[in-house]
């Protein structure tokens, strides 16, 4: 018999720091991962309302794992809770979490930054371009307009070290991945795969559509912390020429270029 679990109640309101918040309750589902490992499951679904639920949780966590070395794998709608190879009274251990999500307060990151990053739209950094404006019946300028018109969620970091998981893409935008990725993606790529949009933070293979390249860093390990967002976070891109592109990577290069951030008020 699986041992997977449900919770399921009401909504309630809690007060915090933040004072009263009403917080939805959702029917959260809870898999055991071998025996070391349990995976906290949220609604199949991409929302800003799952993702505050989900930072709320994780806040919680330390106060009933206090004793336990864990790591925290986040996805889209999804915590797994990893013991680091060490086996886990499970049942117990189910309890605990289900205790965390009734106990779980608002969550108390309230800074929150709207993150502006370059991107140059133009070829040859965008090589896929032209061919989604095609599939689309845009221009290749509509396209970049689209992509930098929004303003996206950074929803959890992964893949690769700085890449990002980005909500809010426009419909208009949605394209498979390629059928054939490539071998090699330029660090900086800006690429779209289905609902998503992400930057590729170094050299890599992949199969995303790029439509543009950005010339800032996105992950520096010397750095504390050693990326600049996290999830919660909004990114904002913003249109440059190819010369401008040259410029700033030659400033990021000497260690005087200045991400402009701001506080997001939502």
């Amino acid at each position: 018999m699986s041992l997977q679990e449900r919770d399921m109640r009401s909504n309630k309101t809690l007060t915090g720091s933040h004072g009263q918040i009403m917080m939805k309750n959702y029917t959260l589902s809870y898999k055991p991962y071998g025996n070391s490992a349990i995976l906290v499951q949220w609604p199949d679904e991409i929302s800003e309302e799952i993702l505050n639920d989900m930072l709320c949780f994780q806040e919680a966590l330390p106060d009933v794992l206090k004793e336990f070395n864990y790591e925290i794998v986040p996805s889209y709608n999804s915590v797994l809770i990893d013991f680091r190879g060490v086996p886990i009274n499970i049942p117990e251990t189910l309890s605990r979490l289900k205790r965390a999500y009734t106990e779980r307060l608002p969550a108390q990151r309230s800074e929150k930054n709207i993150i502006h990053i370059p991107v140059c739209y133009d070829l040859p950094f965008a090589p896929d371009i032209e061919d989604l404006a095609r599939h689309k019946e845009l221009s290749p300028g509509e396209v970049a307009g689209l992509h930098a018109d929004t303003l996206y969620t950074v929803y959890f970091i992964g893949f690769l070290p700085g890449f990002m998981y980005l909500g809010g893409l426009d419909k208009a935008l949605h394209h498979p991945r390629k059928d054939t990725p490539r071998l090699r993606i330029d660090k900086g790529a800006v690429g779209i795969a289905g609902a998503q949009t992400g930057v590729y933070p170094c050299e890599s293979p992949g199969g995303w559509n790029i439509i543009g390249n950005s010339p800032i860093s996105f992950f520096e390990p010397a750095d504390t912390p050693p990326f600049f967002a996290g999830p919660g976070d909004k990114i904002k891109f913003y249109p440059v020429s190819t010369m401008e592109h040259k410029s700033i990577a030659s400033a990021v290069a000497a260690g005087e270029y200045i991400l402009k951030k701001e506080e997001c008020n939502d």
